[in-house]
């Protein structure tokens, strides 16, 4: 039995020690905008041996998994000690998501989870389920993670043991090792998809917001909604105003949402957001852009057509397929954009751009005409353009 045990333990730790140290390329020559990467920088085989496995052959004489990993997914990201940082969503086996940071020398590759993943404080009210922090470096001096917290609907009828509601859970930290619980984002509505600005706004604090019916349905909810809160430490939303909207046929007519917080840029804040349709598939969700004014966040300036990202290859399974999903990314000192998106709730990646390349995307590329007529007219006018330049060239 010994030898099992200790067959099974180096063979486990040689592939893993393999995974941690293999290098990442990019996918070249990609459209000019990003460039993906070959390999997810994080999966559930990315999780600590010591996590999944009881290392004792006496207690775990066949080596067996003893806390099984489903997916590692939706992380946020911050620059944090010269490292790049992912608070990842860690789900188990048992369907149940904790957060844990992982950790990397250059953004792309070997990333490292930490020794423990985060000890999250609850509420009076515990959470059933946590996910999706966004982590916001708030210009007040604390690090903020503002996520979703799951809760059984008490309402739901006897037998119904899928209804749930979701709220905004916050809690901030100093080293993101310590974590202060804060009471949960009060709101008229269910928030699964909130995110803190990083700057004060007339000396509030400024929340994107995904207002929706129901747990599932965004319903009546336009889309990226925009709130000021005076406390973060007992906030309220008294108003939502919706600042970027759904519209009929396009990549967001089901619901919309704000990924990270946004990059401050010397044209506007640049922000990534989901945006989710109906299709034969089920549920497609993909990744845009848009710009809004550097004094006046809440007004959008640009605003692409269509998808900045969608799921391809490889990104298309999983756990929920056809879905890319970010909350978060990171904007180096030298412009350089980590742009760090799962893949069908299952495992993470990465995609390089920089600041300039966004805001020149963002700028010049066509807004959404919303009709068939106007998308044939902005090729048409593209056309023309490259031959009138082919013919003075």
């Amino acid at each position: 039995m010994v030898n099992v045990f200790n067959q099974r333990l180096e063979q486990v730790t040689e592939e893993y020690e393999a995974l941690m140290e293999r290098p990442n390329e990019p996918i070249l020559p990609g459209n000019g905008i990003f460039e993906r990467y070959k390999y997810p920088v994080l999966t559930a085989a990315h999780t600590p041996i010591e996590w999944r496995y009881d290392l004792s052959p006496k207690s775990n004489p066949y080596f067996m998994e003893r806390f099984g990993i489903n997916g590692v997914f939706n992380a946020g990201a911050i620059k944090w000690n010269g490292k790049y940082l992912m608070v990842a969503r860690v789900e188990g086996n048992d369907r149940k998501s904790f957060f844990s940071v992982a950790e990397s020398p250059n953004g792309i590759d070997h990333f490292r989870f930490w020794k423990y993943p985060i000890r999250l404080p609850e509420t009076i009210e515990p959470d059933v389920n946590v996910y999706d922090m966004r982590l916001t470096n708030h210009e007040d001096g604390w690090i903020y993670g503002v996520f979703c917290t799951e809760r059984k609907d008490k309402n739901a009828p006897k037998g119904d043991l899928s209804s749930a509601v979701a709220a905004a859970g916050i809690a901030r930290t100093k080293n993101l090792v310590d974590w202060e619980r804060l009471p949960d984002l009060i709101s008229k509505s269910q928030q699964r998809n909130v995110v803190l600005h990083p700057e004060f706004v007339n000396g509030k604090y400024a929340f994107y917001t995904r207002p929706q019916d129901s747990f599932i349905d965004a319903g009546n909810g336009g889309g990226i909604g925009w709130a000021l809160v005076d406390d973060i430490t007992h906030a309220k939303m008294d108003q939502e105003n919706i600042i970027n909207f759904r519209h009929y046929h396009t990549i967001k007519e089901l619901k919309n949402g704000e990924g990270p917080h946004p990059i401050k840029t010397s044209r506007g804040w640049l922000h990534l957001a989901h945006g989710v349709r109906m299709c034969a598939a089920g549920l497609r969700y993909v990744l845009y852009l848009y710009v809004t004014d550097l004094e006046h966040p809440d007004k959008v300036i640009a605003e692409p057509a269509g998808h900045l990202l969608a799921p391809i290859g490889e990104e298309r399974v999983g756990d929920v397929s056809n879905v890319l999903f970010s909350n978060g990314w990171i904007a180096d000192e030298d412009g350089t954009v980590y742009i760090y998106y799962a893949s069908c709730d299952t495992r993470m990646h990465v995609a390089v751009s920089s600041i300039d390349r966004l805001l020149d995307y963002c700028f010049n590329t066509s807004p959404d005409g919303l009709r068939s007529a106007t998308s044939v007219e902005t090729l048409c006018q593209l056309i023309d353009k490259n031959e009138a330049y082919n013919k003075n060239k």
